[in-house]
């Protein structure tokens, strides 16, 4: 059991919107036969990538949700989640790399690090993913893999090796150049897997000694026997595989690998390069919190024969019922079993347990530590964590962005009424950054999300899945308040109302958080509040930032500092003072001189040079500011900060702008103060047509 644990992948393909993802794991597929056919992105055979299983991805020629699938390569099993390269659907990445031991990151050799190559990267580092590096496209006219090296090194901060040089480039790449075993390998047949392999070129003999005198440099900086086995000539390739898979794991080495997923050249090396240097499971130290012990923690062990603890990572609400991916980080799970989910206490018994591959299932009878496999029919939650009952255990959960954008939803009729509601409860379940709520005050249905395009695709799949016939509303911005001054409070708050009142009195101030967040400072001396009611003062604060005295948006960056206040012995309670921090804030607030804050987004915007005079205006004139733009003599690459207000409508204008050929992404930056005159607008537009659907 220890040597099949050691036999096992689980990783992860990321990468910027259009570097290959799909196509590469389609690749993948065939080569490990786990199918007999490849079939392009974009469906236009007609059957669309096997990964691509939604019918609004095979149209778009994207990927909206992460897909797994399993195979074998050499002896080993590799777990496979192909995930979104777009940044709206950044939570389908997230729960992917969460449960993943390794990675394999995706760079275009044209596009190099793109905008959402930062962005996966920062998400592999958040939770430690050891990852190699594939240089895709190196078919594509201004391939140039040497350059994509360079920006791995100083853009993302790599310690980038480069374990191969390809055998001509652009159309004229023929193979691949293994530096480790200094032999050229070409691959030949109508798919590509029929495998050759010879000398080196001679043309290309003295770049490769050079490259693999510079792999071998970086490599043996970490170890000294690699260091003596090169001074006296006596290098084998065993050991040279050895301490690259062991500074991979530790992060300190990205072994770079590369080829063209679409001409099928050098997937397979990829593959091989993925049992030698990816972890496995056991490799990987997993954490876990015991709720019955002040949520100490506790390291998992990947065996078989512990008490099982496992991780809900993705949902989807099939017609037969919830589907629930798990990964088990320690013990089996059997059909049969019983697991206890932790949030809820609540027993759950294992029905059906499968293996997943894209849209297909396969039955299985049981599943180890290390695999990920789903659970049908079983309601929870994605981020719920499973244990067999002996222990109780909490996975730490992953990272959630806020959304930054809404639309108003009306049903045209009372069957899409019902319809919608299904639909919504499903989206919510499946995907957190999905929010779903009704405005109070106009009872209008609001949706938020990461974007235009994440909203999009889910109105059209409530049309699709679920026949929610529904007419958005004018996307709306999640503005926020700030205070900008400081503003000082002395508030008491009395009720008599026979027998036992309330009374609390607080003293103190309010000014603005330099580190943007909400602060509370207990500063009371003396035992003027007494300490079990100060915890109720901090909530009464904390309560009011959830609407601002303003335009009632959420409240950000506030510190507030509690002084002095008084107490009863009789009538003062936690309700008491927690209501006066509520009427000190109400007192305090406006004069803080508080404003109005938006949404600002990094864009990136790529398109080609010829349109770069177009593309930067375009961006003045949204309120824009270019923070840098780079030109390789094709295309132009341009950064820039823009209010999310102004870029409702964009991707059919840079369409225009640029026939076409420009594509932008697009992620939230930070929050900016409205200018005076907007905000005035805004307060306006607000107060006049007394209208919600504005988070």
């Amino acid at each position: 059991m220890i040597n099949e644990i050691q036999k096992m992948r689980n990783i992860g393909i990321s990468a910027h919107i259009d570097s290959g993802k799909t196509t590469l794991t389609e690749r993948i597929l065939y080569y490990t036969r786990r199918i007999f056919a490849i079939h392009e992105v974009k469906g236009k055979d007609g059957v669309g990538a096997k990964m691509d299983s939604m019918e609004l991805e095979r149209e778009r020629g994207i990927t909206i949700a992460s897909a797994a699938t399993h195979c074998e390569w050499k002896g080993h099993r590799i777990n496979i989640i192909d995930t979104p390269g777009h940044v709206d659907f950044t939570i389908e990445v997230e729960r992917a790399l969460r449960v993943m031991d390794g990675a394999v990151l995706i760079l275009c050799s044209v596009g190099g690090v793109q905008s959402q190559s930062i962005t996966v990267d920062r998400q592999m580092n958040r939770y430690q993913v050891p990852r190699i590096a594939f240089i895709n496209k190196c078919d594509r006219s201004g391939a140039d893999p040497y350059k994509v090296v360079k920006q791995l090194q100083q853009k993302l901060n790599h310690n980038a090796v480069l374990m191969q040089i390809p055998i001509g480039l652009e159309a004229r790449l023929s193979g691949i150049v293994d530096l480790v075993s200094m032999t050229a390998i070409y691959f030949e047949g109508q798919n590509g897997d029929e495998i050759k392999t010879g000398p080196v070129p001679s043309e290309l003999f003295e770049e490769a000694k050079k490259k693999r005198e510079e792999m071998l440099d970086a490599v043996s900086m970490f170890s000294d026997e690699l260091t003596e086995a090169i001074l006296e000539e006596r290098v084998n390739e065993d050991l040279i595989h050895e301490v690259i898979r062991k500074e991979t794991i530790s992060r300190m080495i990205t072994p770079v690998f590369l080829g063209s997923a679409y001409k099928n050249v050098g997937v397979q090396l990829l593959l091989d390069g993925v049992n030698r240097y990816l972890p496995a499971p056991s490799e990987v130290k997993n954490i876990a919190l015991d709720l019955n012990h002040d949520e100490k923690e506790i390291c998992l062990r990947n065996d078989p024969e512990m008490p099982a603890v496992a991780l809900a990572f993705k949902l989807e609400v099939t017609p037969y019922g919830q589907l629930t991916y798990i990964r088990i980080y320690q013990g089996s799970i059997k059909k049969g079993n019983d697991l206890i989910i932790t949030r809820t206490r609540k027993k759950i018994k294992v029905g059906r347990l499968v293996r997943m591959h894209a849209d297909e299932m396969e039955d299985v009878a049981s599943a180890n530590a290390g695999d990920i496999v789903a659970l049908f029919g079983i309601e929870c939650y994605s981020g719920d964590t499973f244990t067999d009952g002996s222990m109780l255990l909490s996975m730490s959960s992953m990272f959630i962005p806020e959304p930054v954008i809404s639309l108003s939803l009306t049903p045209k009729d009372i069957k899409a009424q019902n319809n919608m509601s299904k639909a919504l409860d499903r989206f919510t379940r499946e995907d957190p950054t999905f929010r779903s709520y009704v405005d109070k005050e106009s009872g209008e249905t609001i949706i938020s999300g990461m974007g235009e395009l994440h909203l999009d695709v889910y109105v059209e799949r409530m049309k699709r899945e679920f026949n929610a016939h529904v007419e958005t509303g004018a996307p709306q911005v999640a503005y926020r308040e700030a205070i900008t001054r400081k503003s000082s409070f002395d508030y008491t708050h009395k009720k008599q109302t026979g027998g036992a009142g309330q009374f609390g009195r607080v003293m103190g101030f309010m000014e603005p958080s330099e580190k943007g967040i909400y602060e509370f400072i207990n500063q009371v001396k003396g035992g003027t509040i007494p300490t079990e009611y100060i915890p109720s003062v901090d909530k009464g604060f904390q309560s009011c930032l959830t609407k601002g005295g303003m335009l009632e948006f959420p409240v950000l960056g506030m510190k507030i500092t509690l002084e002095d206040g008084k107490y009863h012995s009789v009538d003062s309670s936690e309700m008491a003072f927690s209501q006066a921090a509520a009427g000190a804030f109400r007192q305090a607030y406006m004069k803080a001189k508080p404003v109005i804050l938006e949404p600002v987004m990094k864009v990136c915007i790529e398109a080609p040079s010829e349109f770069q005079g177009n593309v930067m205006s375009s961006i003045n004139q949204r309120r824009g500011l270019i923070i840098s733009s780079a030109e390789d003599g094709v295309f132009s690459t341009i950064e820039a900060e823009v209010p999310l207000s102004e870029m409702f409508g964009y991707a059919t204008l840079l369409r225009s702008l640029t026939q076409g050929k420009a594509e932008f992404t697009m992620e939230f930056a930070r929050y900016s103060r409205l200018p005076d005159a907007l905000a005035d607008e805004l307060k306006t537009r607000l107060r006049d047509k007394s209208k919600g659907g504005i988070k």
